[in-house]
């Protein structure tokens, strides 16, 4: 999506709990990933957000501080310097790199010589994920397309001195998910998969494209089969054979909205996944899935115009009123809040979370 000539564009800041890892261009919010896989463009921020009061009156409902009122008779230099602050939060909450925020846990299956998989690992809830995991000890294999954002989680790992192998993968091709397994096998024993790549579209189910359908069908659905099938023997074989697989699901994977038809079918799918997983498991082989809300990386941005439009309203009004309508807290998680749930859910604490579903999606699906 090219934001350079348009007057109206998407609020950075947000993205859908499923992080988009199709092979399509990426972008970059000062650095911070936008889109998905394939290359690295750098957007100023001031492209992407031309309305600096826009900006600043949404920032402030999402990220909680204070109520959304008209900023006037403000300095240049002032308006600047909050700009400057809204922009390094943003991109230290997509980054999810701080290693005091990461849930640390003693664990016997938390060493070095086990391995943890996880894709969609080069931005969002995937880096923060592979980096939560390197800090626990794990070392990581980072599967993704994108080399440059891959290479970089590698590095922000290795300064909080973790392990993070980066593996480009491309999820829809056989080929490279067996290749991806086996390098995998070379940090030491797998244990642990986080099955977190993913993508969106939006489009109502008459009008919706099945070259896209295919596609979010073999990133979201198969890809995880699959990577399942092949890393469940390999679980097997390391010391006591204890292991987990953890899901990336959705408020998706138990509700379903409007003009979303294939990612509601993938979630409930990798619900039903991770159910399956724990049913041949014996209790030694745990699945779970994690399922959330819209999360503060810059990957939702993509849809909330496309919202706007089939909705017919305003693209503030698809944040405010669709994206945390229903949600009873007005504040968005963190990917490093995410990757803490798989940091418990992989950990001795989740022993009896087999075939379950964390839901921490702040009301939406459980409250009216």
């Amino acid at each position: 999506m090219d934001f350079s000539g348009s007057k109206r564009t998407p609020f950075p800041g947000l993205a859908c709990a499923a992080q988009c890892r199709c092979r399509s261009r990426r972008q970059f919010l000062d650095g911070a990933p936008l889109a998905a896989s394939g290359g690295a463009i750098t957007v100023p921020i001031s492209r992407l957000i031309p309305h600096p009061f826009i900006y600043r009156r949404f920032t402030a409902f999402v990220y909680g501080r204070g109520n959304r009122q008209p900023v006037s008779n403000v300095s240049k230099k002032e308006k600047h310097d909050e700009e400057s602050s809204q922009e390094a939060e943003i991109r230290a909450g997509a980054a999810g790199h701080q290693k005091s925020d990461i849930l640390i846990v003693k664990d016997d299956n938390f060493k070095r010589e086990f391995v943890c998989l996880v894709t969609g690992a080069a931005s969002g809830i995937g880096r923060a994920t592979a980096l939560a995991m390197a800090a626990n000890g794990v070392s990581v294999a980072a599967l993704d397309m994108d080399e440059a954002g891959g290479k970089e989680t590698a590095a922000l790992a290795k300064k909080m001195g973790g392990r993070v192998q980066f593996i480009k993968t491309d999820l829809t091709s056989d080929a490279d998910i067996e290749s991806a397994v086996r390098e995998s096998a070379k940090l030491g024993g797998i244990k642990f998969l986080a099955n977190i790549a993913g993508l969106q579209h939006i489009d109502a189910i008459e009008n919706f494209p099945m070259a896209k359908y295919d596609l979010m069908q073999a990133i979201m659905l198969r890809a995880p089969f699959y990577l399942s099938k092949l890393v469940i023997p390999r679980i097997r074989k390391t010391k006591n054979g204890f292991g987990a697989i953890g899901n990336m699901t959705s408020i998706h994977a138990h509700i379903c909205t409007m003009n979303k038809p294939v990612y509601n079918i993938t979630k409930f799918g990798l619900r039903g996944l991770s159910q399956s997983i724990a049913a041949e498991g014996q209790g030694k082989i745990r699945s779970f899935s994690v399922s959330t809300g819209f999360i503060k990386t810059p990957l939702a941005t993509k849809q909330i115009p496309d919202q706007a439009r089939q909705r017919g309203i305003t693209e503030e009004e698809v944040v405010v009123d669709v994206m945390l309508g229903k949600s009873r807290v007005k504040e968005m998680m963190n990917p490093v809040e995410v990757a803490n749930l798989f940091v418990f859910g992989f950990s001795k604490h989740g022993k009896y979370l087999d075939g379950s579903d964390l839901l921490f999606d702040g009301g939406v699906v459980k409250t009216y």
